[in-house]
């Protein structure tokens, strides 16, 4: 008979603090690992680093910067649903051909809104993508660019359905989320220095081993990695969801499911079916419980959760979390979210606006004041303020 496994919310949210290096802060030496869970989003760019922050001790920008430019143990390049994450060079191929559509309609979803004007053109997804990568691969030969500069080029080198009028410019640009495909399939790395971002060809930024390392790993075994680094941290979970979370169509990743499916078990979380790596049963019923604040930035890999209502039962406090634009910050108070919170530099001082939603404890308060301070030096700043809105003790 088969075992029929259950968790309660309070069960679920320890497993996933702990996937997500939240449960307690790991020494800097460990940086390139708390990368590798998940990696960390860097939209806005710079929440990379304050992702990093509430993770790892001791952090400082020398630290992160020292991994990105001189040691090359992490890189930014786009992956989920074609967003900026950082992640561990090591794990170059499951970020970007894990994340890759392989399928036409998941190409198609990638794509969303530029769907229709190429298959109105006769131009399959796949082929949009392939045209484009190479132009931007021959285009990049020459060294690095600004966003503006490869788009323009690839538009000059595609055929013009791959490409749309951009009135602000007065000129024709590749379409965007064809623009974003391209780097994940991994033709280019995102390199920042103050507020300035290049793009420059992956081979050229981490050398031919690193390419030929990518060159001979196998999309579908990458593609599974990727699928276990998500049940690690968002489990127990649903294929639907995880579809959602890189960017993909469901039938697409109901094959990938379907490969894994001798490695999951299934756990019901409040009457509904997810699954879990078997290997991960121990996890599940062991985690410690969180204690103490964490700030997480705007759209931290942990915020990623598709099912919203288990992070955040509450569905106004939903509506604050994840809005249509412009995302908050959120606190993290003993594992569970009780407020948002805004920044504002001001000179060196870092100002932080704290809404709870409830009120919070004296002890809270002190730990935010506590986590501001650490913040403050990885946005630039050398003092931290915090202002709480009504609500608090």
């Amino acid at each position: 008979m088969m075992t029929v496994h259950t968790a309660d919310r309070g069960r679920v949210l320890a497993f996933r603090l702990e996937g997500h290096g939240l449960t307690a802060r790991r020494p800097v030496r460990q940086l390139e690992a708390v990368a590798a869970a998940c990696g960390l989003r860097n939209t806005p760019p710079g929440s990379a680093i304050l992702g990093l922050g509430a993770r790892v001790a001791a952090l400082t920008p020398a630290t992160v910067d020292q991994a990105v430019t001189e040691a090359k143990s992490l890189v930014e390049v786009l992956s989920l649903r074609a967003s900026p994450l950082l992640v561990p060079t090591a794990d170059l191929a499951v970020f970007t051909l894990g994340a890759l559509p392989v399928d036409e309609a998941s190409v198609h979803v990638a794509l969303v809104n530029h769907s229709k004007e190429l298959t109105a053109d006769g131009v399959s997804g796949l082929e949009a993508l392939r045209l484009a990568s190479e132009a931007a691969h021959e285009a990049l030969a020459a060294g690095p660019m600004t966003r503006g500069q490869l788009s323009e080029t690839v538009t000059k080198r595609t055929p013009a359905s791959l490409s749309r009028w951009c009135e602000p410019c007065t000129s024709n640009h590749t379409r965007e989320m064809l623009f974003r495909l391209i780097g994940v399939a991994g033709v280019f790395v995102i390199v920042r220095e103050g507020k300035q971002t290049q793009y420059i060809r992956t081979d050229q930024w981490l050398g031919e081993r690193a390419m030929r390392d990518r060159a001979a790993a196998s999309p579908e075994v990458a593609r599974l990695e990727l699928l276990r680094r998500y049940l690690r941290c968002f489990g127990p979970s649903t294929p639907e969801h995880f579809a959602g979370w890189v960017g993909l169509a469901a039938p697409e990743v109901r094959r990938d499911w379907d490969m894994l499916g001798a490695e999951l078990t299934e756990v019901t979380v409040a009457g509904r079916a997810g699954w879990l790596l078997t290997d991960d049963l121990p996890r599940l019923t062991a985690s410690a419980d969180a204690h103490g604040v964490r700030l997480l930035p705007p759209y931290d890999a942990y915020l990623d959760q598709r099912d919203r209502e288990t992070l955040v039962p509450d569905k106004a406090q939903q509506k604050q979390v994840w809005k249509a634009i412009g995302n908050p910050g959120v606190v993290l108070a003993d594992g569970d979210v009780v407020g948002i919170w805004r920044p504002q530099k001001k000179g060196k001082r870092l100002l932080l606006t704290v809404e709870p939603f409830g009120t919070l404890a004296k002890a809270a308060r002190t730990e935010i004041e506590a986590e501001a301070a650490l913040l403050a030096p990885l946005r630039g700043c050398t003092s931290a303020e915090v202002t709480v809105t009504d609500g608090a003790a």
